[in-house]
């Protein structure tokens, strides 16, 4: 178990170099003069010779990585030109609200696609089944901000349920940005409930007629302590797979659903740097995301080792 756990550790470390790396690479390699780039075409000789200095950009390339790295390694992901604030401190500003339609959209995800997946699976062939498969087809075709739009008109302006965008204000209260969530974790929720639901069917199907199955049948066990202990236990590692990799994707991909509900979140403020030309709040979004990427795949790994005895050894 040590060495599997060491083993996935230094594997963690190793894609984060890489992902670091090229980050770096690709500020630097981008057409033109990067600072240039940043302060726009009305922009003075003066003034970018002065932000090249500031970014480090004079400098010789390997010693631009190595300031790099030990800016990473002091946790400074440098300075928002636009914002003028550190660009950690941006993005920890953002980042409750992403942090709650992430944890909100897995959760409902979950919900609807386990005991769907699950049923589908007993029921293979069946009126139920065909239904859970196209409708789980469906949800993974529709794009979530049209399905936003649509939650929107619905549920905000035609019967006024829910907010129609925004997080309240500075004062808010738990429950009132709550509200503002809801329609934005469930447009996420229903989008990523497709795959799982999908994973999950197919990996109860491999379970459901095998040897032991049939013997805890046999020896007069209930169905449903047949299918949840001892099928759906041994089907979990695809599916916590596939959970873990769609929540770090919601954590990357929900730029788009904060934007049509704008949430003042990570996405939106990667959007607004992207427009801006504000590279040094892209450049650490992209890492910060990258080591939550890899950081949920880490957890997931672990969590093998409480699912399936057989991986600690």
């Amino acid at each position: 178990m040590t060495r599997y756990v060491i083993r996935r550790f230094l594997g963690m470390i190793a894609v984060m170099f890489t992902v670091v790396t090229i980050v770096f690479v690709i500020v630097r390699v981008a057409p033109g003069d990067p600072a240039a780039v940043m302060l726009g075409p009305d922009a003075t000789a003066a003034d970018i010779a002065t932000l090249r200095e500031k970014l480090g950009l004079d400098r010789p390339l390997i010693l631009q990585y190595l300031y790099f790295l030990g800016q990473l390694l002091r946790g400074d992901l440098g300075q928002s030109i636009f914002l003028n604030m550190p660009v950690l401190s941006a993005l920890a500003e953002r980042a409750e609200p992403t942090f709650f339609l992430t944890l909100f959209s897995i959760l409902i995800a979950s919900a609807i696609a386990l005991p769907v997946g699950i049923l589908a699976a007993y029921k293979r062939g069946s009126l139920f089944d065909q239904v859970a498969t196209t409708l789980a087809m469906l949800a993974a075709s529709i794009p979530s901000f049209w399905l936003g739009l649509i939650f929107i008109q619905v549920f905000a302006v035609r019967f006024s349920w829910f907010p129609v965008s925004g997080y309240g204000g500075p004062d808010a209260s738990f429950i009132v940005r709550l509200s503002h969530l809801i329609l934005p974790a469930t447009t996420l929720g229903i989008v990523s409930s497709a795959l799982i639901t999908r994973f999950t069917r197919a990996s109860m199907l491999d379970v459901l007629n095998d040897d032991y199955v049939r013997t805890a049948r046999s020896k007069g066990m209930g169905e449903f302590q047949v299918v949840m202990k001892h099928a759906f236990k041994n089907a979990l590692i695809p599916v916590l797979t596939v959970i873990g990799l769609t929540a770090a994707l919601l954590v990357s991909g929900a730029v788009v659903t904060e934007t049509v509900f704008s949430l003042p979140g990570v996405g939106n403020l990667v959007v607004s740097a992207v427009l801006r030309r504000d590279y040094p709040v892209i450049q650490g979004a992209l890492l910060v995301i990258a080591a939550l990427y890899v950081l949920i795949n880490f957890v997931i790994d672990m969590l093998y080792l409480v699912v399936d005895p057989r991986v600690r050894y």
